[in-house]
């Protein structure tokens, strides 16, 4: 008699498919959480820095422009902010908090998540543009982390998923 390992999972009647779809289909939550924890932290720790929202000193975001402005890749990014440096500082903790909170309640995912990416692109092409090798600037990997949710948005355990389930409902399964 020969014992071979049991290489399935136990997947209740109904639910269609072995253990791997089931994992494929959750496979961007992790990335979602990840994100979604980050870019709030991110937002909140910007709004809540009392140095960061200044102008001018140590920690600033105005000197850490100014700082970037000529090792960067566009210039005239950072000189757009250098015109209100602590509204451009405003505008980006906002802004990743409202990407942050969208992605982690999976609610109008695919716009909070080109949201982060066209962050996390102003971020690359200015303040890590100079990070020799290039890998060593987060901003790029967080730009190509984001892309996967831009496209497939967040189908399951989301907001999203409710309200399209919610109007197939209500039109008759036809949406």
């Amino acid at each position: 008699m020969t014992h071979g390992m049991r290489t399935d999972a136990h997947i209740s009647p109904g639910s269609g498919g072995d253990w791997r779809d089931h994992a494929a289909r959750y496979a961007l939550l992790p990335l979602r959480i990840f994100l979604g924890v980050t870019f709030v932290y991110a937002g909140l720790d910007k709004l809540t820095d009392s140095a960061f929202m200044k102008d001018s000193g140590a920690g600033s975001v105005g000197d850490m422009m100014r700082t970037v402005r000529d090792s960067s890749a566009v210039p005239a990014l950072v000189d757009l902010a250098l015109k209100n440096p602590p509204g451009f500082g405003y505008a980006i903790a906002l802004g990743e908090l409202a990407v942050g909170i969208g992605t982690l309640l999976g609610l109008l995912t695919r716009l909070a998540a080109l949201g982060g990416a066209l962050i996390s692109l102003s971020l690359w092409l200015t303040v890590s543009w100079a990070s020799d090798p290039y890998y060593y600037g987060n901003d790029l990997a967080y730009l190509m982390a984001w892309l996967p949710l831009v496209l497939a948005g967040a189908p399951l355990l989301s907001l999203d998923a409710l309200l399209r389930t919610r109007r197939r409902r209500r039109t008759g399964g036809y949406r």
